[in-house]
């Protein structure tokens, strides 16, 4: 059998393995397949010469291609909320939010969600040993750390996503329901359901580091609301409902930075005010947690 032939049989072995580690990094299937082919190419470039453990050698690789990706993404991520208004409608139908929320349900919703809000490096550390038992001496050249360090990084990470499966267990917020609703509307621009969900008299007001014309800005009606959320589609793509100093509401945390919130007032099962929050000043104020 030909060397390529061998190595080609080898990498397909292992194809599996190495595109779940892709997807716990990376949180979309079609991400997790580029970066597995993008392993492979380096792969066939580089040859296994000399390479005493296969499979450690391959999940190298992908690990590698995997945390290039996520900073990568997380750099996207943040451009795409300082960009222009126009440019962010642009972005609103690259993704489709349904599928990558089924796509998360196979790794647990609580488990994917503090997963994207780790930083890169933590987030490979803890993938990598506490999901597939790699050891902290494999994991530290990969980032470039020492194994102390590594295992430090998957400590801070298992904290966190043990704190989100107790969140997980908890009662659901008695709104919590209505700001799911308003989310799934908000992806998919349906104005009929956002209009259902808002009060007639709802009345929204904008910050200055949100509104996108330099000063707070107040809209006073559910029509007038809906005809100038152009942004919901786009920025909803990448929002999660949340409490937001013990309102309901939701946030704009990619990466783990925050961006942007919104608190909800809710009567009578109808969205009465709404209050979005960009200035920085009031952002880092805010207290966060599980609806």
């Amino acid at each position: 059998m030909a060397d390529t032939d061998w190595l080609t049989e080898a990498f397909e072995a292992n194809r599996g393995r190495l595109r779940g580690v892709a997807y716990r990094m990376l949180g979309s299937a079609s991400e997790a397949d580029d970066a597995v082919q993008e392993a492979w190419l380096r792969v066939n470039a580089a040859g296994a010469d000399g390479v005493e453990n296969l499979g450690a050698w391959l999940m190298t690789i992908t690990a590698r291609v995997c945390l290039n990706m996520l900073r990568s993404q997380r750099s996207r991520r943040e451009e795409f909320f300082e960009s222009a208004p126009e440019a962010a409608a642009g972005l609103a139908g690259e993704a489709d939010p349904e599928s990558e929320a089924i796509l998360a349900d196979s790794v647990g919703a609580a488990l994917q969600v503090v997963l994207d809000t780790l930083a890169p490096p933590e987030r490979l550390a803890f993938v990598l040993h506490d999901l597939f038992a790699m050891p902290f001496d494999e994991i530290a050249p990969i980032l470039g750390r020492s194994a102390t360090a590594a295992r430090q990084m998957a400590s801070r990470a298992r904290r966190r996503v043990q704190g989100a499966e107790m969140d997980a267990g908890r009662p659901r917020h008695p709104h919590r329901a209505i700001v799911d609703a308003f989310l799934t509307a908000a992806r998919g621009g349906d104005v009929t359901e956002l209009l259902g969900l808002l009060d007639p008299d709802v009345v929204l007001t904008a910050d200055a580091g949100s509104s996108g014309f330099g000063e707070p800005r107040v809209v006073r009606g559910a029509e007038a609301v809906v005809r100038g959320a152009t942004q919901f589609p786009a920025r909803a793509r990448w929002a999660r409902a949340a409490l937001v100093n013990g309102k309901p509401g939701m946030v704009l945390d990619p990466g783990g930075k925050l961006l942007g919130a919104l608190t909800m007032e809710i009567k009578g099962g109808r969205i009465t005010a709404v209050d979005i929050i960009g200035d920085v000043d009031r952002l880092v104020a805010l207290t966060v947690a599980a609806l």
